[in-house]
């Protein structure tokens, strides 16, 4: 049996004005506690693991590269020491494109990551400005470049759909980026989050976002710029070149089991014939606490019912472009019906969204799963 284990690394230089991840800034971090508490609430998890190989490993936050080298290259090593992890394993990091984290790059790539992703969000000043970005246009160019020569993979996201952003403009962008990237993009449309500064500003009508026309067209044009180069629309928003895919990502998509270790971080695992979904608590100081007490930072853990596990593999599974398995528990009717109006398509027993159906994801996931007559 095969696994995945994301590592939540909470904290960040500053908040992020779209951001709604569990993230924090905080002075005096002591690396070394961190190490200990993280790999505390691994072997937590020792039972499980021992049946399992571990397929990837993934820093996210935060801002994982912030961390001390010494606590990647510490948790690396203990799970290759005590763990089934093969070479081959796909590690990955989340970074960001300062001149400081990317300074770092050789180190983190020398401790056993294989793979990074970079937080660039826009190669424009005044989109990195807009965001709250604390890196410029140039040191993204200049980062991309370092990873490019420390790591075997890199990818790197873009947020589209910004206030006054053109299709032109998004177009253009869109060029360079291809130009820059080594077969995996991640492109996200700009959503506005309960509880993040942009939420505030938005409602106060201090700036607006293109309609759904044009962001559909510029999700639209996405394809058809990267479709040539070789890039498939493998997930909703991710774009790669075979072979470049994100394997971590695919565990979750497809609906395969993940450990979360951290905090706020979420995991879905199988435990003789049943999966658990598992949620640790947000707080990085109650998350210590509770790891120093019980060996764990568990909020939640509970089974899931045979409904909820349909549920989790339609929302996920329907991102993707394998689809999922038509299950005997959807509505057929439902189906058909979907089917008819172009949003999905049903072949050898398995459902895949059209590239209409991406554009309503959502309303197609909500009239599928919907109990409603």
């Amino acid at each position: 049996m095969k696994c995945s284990i994301y590592i939540h690394w909470p904290f960040c230089k500053s908040k992020c004005p779209y951001c709604d991840f569990n993230s924090h800034v905080r002075d005096g971090i002591d690396h070394s506690l961190w190490r200990a508490s993280l790999i505390k609430e691994i072997d937590y998890y020792s039972q499980y693991l021992k049946d399992k190989e571990i397929v990837s490993i993934f820093f996210g936050g935060g801002t994982p590269s912030l961390a001390h080298e010494s606590v990647i290259s510490g948790i690396i090593e203990h799970l290759a020491k005590n763990y089934n992890l093969p070479n081959i394993a796909e590690i990955t990091m989340e970074a960001n494109p300062t001149s400081v984290e990317s300074s770092k790059f050789k180190a983190i790539a020398a401790a056993g990551v294989n793979r990074v992703s970079l937080g660039i969000q826009s190669l424009y000043e005044k989109n990195l400005k807009f965001l709250g970005r604390e890196h410029s246009a140039f040191e993204a160019k200049a980062a991309i470049e370092v990873a490019r020569k420390y790591f075997s993979k890199f990818s790197f996201d873009l947020i589209y759909a910004l206030p006054k952003q053109s299709l032109n403009e998004w177009a253009a962008e869109l060029q360079e980026a291809k130009s820059l990237a080594d077969g995996h993009l991640s492109l996200y449309q700009l959503t506005i989050e309960k509880g993040t500064k942009f939420f505030s500003e938005h409602k106060q009508g201090r700036f607006t976002l293109p309609d759904e026309d044009l962001a559909a067209d510029m999700y639209t044009l996405t394809e058809e710029i990267l479709e040539p180069d070789g890039y498939k629309t493998y997930e909703v928003s991710n774009y790669a070149k075979p072979g470049h895919e994100c394997i971590h990502n695919l565990q979750y998509w497809q609906y395969g089991e993940y450990l979360g270790i951290g905090p706020g971080a979420h995991g879905r695992i199988k435990q003789g014939n049943s999966r658990y979904a598992t949620q640790n608590i947000s707080s990085p100081e109650e998350w210590l606490k509770l790891v120093n007490i019980t060996g764990a930072g568990l909020q939640r853990n509970e089974a899931l019912n045979q409904e909820d596990i349909l549920k989790e593999t339609v929302i996920m599974g329907l991102r993707t472009s394998a689809g999922v398995v038509a299950h005997p528990l959807m509505n057929k009717q439902r189906i058909t019906t979907l089917c008819d109006n172009g949003l999905l398509e049903l072949i050898d027993n398995k459902l895949i969204t059209t590239n209409q159906g991406r554009l309503l994801l959502n309303s197609v996931i909500k009239y599928l799963l919907s109990k409603d007559l």
